[in-house]
């Protein structure tokens, strides 16, 4: 089954921008050591194949000359079993060519090995209008998309965001010990330390569920601070023991008024069954999303397989404890 993947899209990201950042190893690692690995540039002669690929990358990208501006203006990731793609637009001036601006585009194919995204074919172009390369203007296909926008309207929003899901462990047992009194009551404190700590963080508490919550963030860095902070809070509270355990994914969401829907809310739910008590996980595309300079150690790197969701999966521990 094809569907939207914020993770590959994530990893798409991060070996675009290693680009301008000049970070050679981020570019050849992204790239598959195989020998069908294909790269095709904007050059008329640019269509190379092999391990010499991945060995060049990093040069052929670096006599670029240095960006004055480098802005993504579109992007979108899918994948099917062990296979996905990515398509981005940027909009890009060079320092030796400050009154130009070019569009380039780039198509990225990625194949899974040992569970993590690979680009096994890449092809970048710079656009050329149809007039000038046929000497018409080819109108069809942007005719019935537009045709197609025409009175389509609904009231939700898309959007990038990093998605946490809290569960405590053994609730039905600490319900059943606590009565149901004290529990609600507990839950009650509970709750609003949550909320708390979210909003304290710049995120949004979406709902509680049961014993567990979700609640969203327009950062990774912003998720992780708060998961850090809900346990540490927890680790020295009084009253009754509650321990829990956290997930977070991250990506483009569909968000409505007062709900969160995607498979980044799927992922993320998927990944926080996979923790223990007292434990924080997160995806791989919530770790590559993170701003360069951020300080948080990660561990344990595991290649799972999520109920509902194709493939493998790589997730991380996030250590809290100071």
């Amino acid at each position: 089954m094809t569907r939207p993947s914020p993770e590959l899209l994530a990893v798409a990201r991060r070996w675009i921008e290693a680009i301008p950042g000049r970070r050679e190893n981020e570019l050849r690692n992204l790239m598959t050591e195989q020998a069908h690995l294909l790269f095709i540039g904007t050059g008329e002669d640019e269509l190379w194949t092999g391990s010499a690929v991945r060995e060049g990358v990093a040069e052929f990208f670096g006599v670029i000359p240095p960006f004055l501006r480098h802005q993504e203006t579109f992007a979108e990731a899918f994948e099917n079993g062990d296979t996905g793609w990515a398509c981005m637009t940027h909009e890009v001036i060079l320092a030796d060519q400050p009154d130009r601006l070019f569009k380039p585009r780039t198509t990225l194919i990625f194949a899974l090995e040992d569970g993590a995204w690979k680009i096994v074919h890449r092809h970048g172009s710079v656009p050329l209008p149809n007039r000038d390369f046929t000497g018409t203007e080819q109108t069809a296909i942007a005719d019935l998309v537009a045709a197609a926008k025409q009175g389509f309207a609904l009231d939700q929003r898309d959007g990038f965001a990093s998605v946490m899901f809290t569960d405590i462990v053994n609730s039905s047992r600490l319900a059943s010990v606590m009565g149901d009194r004290l529990w609600s009551s507990e839950m009650a404190k509970h709750f609003a330390a949550l909320r708390r700590i979210i909003e304290n963080a710049g995120g949004q508490f979406v709902k509680s569920m049961g014993d567990g919550t979700m609640s969203s963030f327009p950062s990774p860095e912003q998720s992780l601070r708060a998961a850090q902070a809900i346990l540490r809070d927890g680790d020295g509270a009084d009253g009754p023991a509650i321990s829990l355990r956290i997930g977070i994914h991250t990506g483009d969401v569909v968000q409505t008024d007062e709900d969160f829907f995607g498979s980044v809310v799927n992922k993320a739910a998927r990944i926080t069954t996979l923790a223990d008590r007292g434990e924080i996980r997160v995806s791989d595309a919530t770790r590559a999303a993170l701003a360069p300079g951020e300080d948080f150690t990660f561990a344990d790197r595991t290649v799972v397989p999520l109920k509902g969701l194709d493939g493998d999966h790589v997730i991380f521990r996030l250590e809290w404890r100071e």
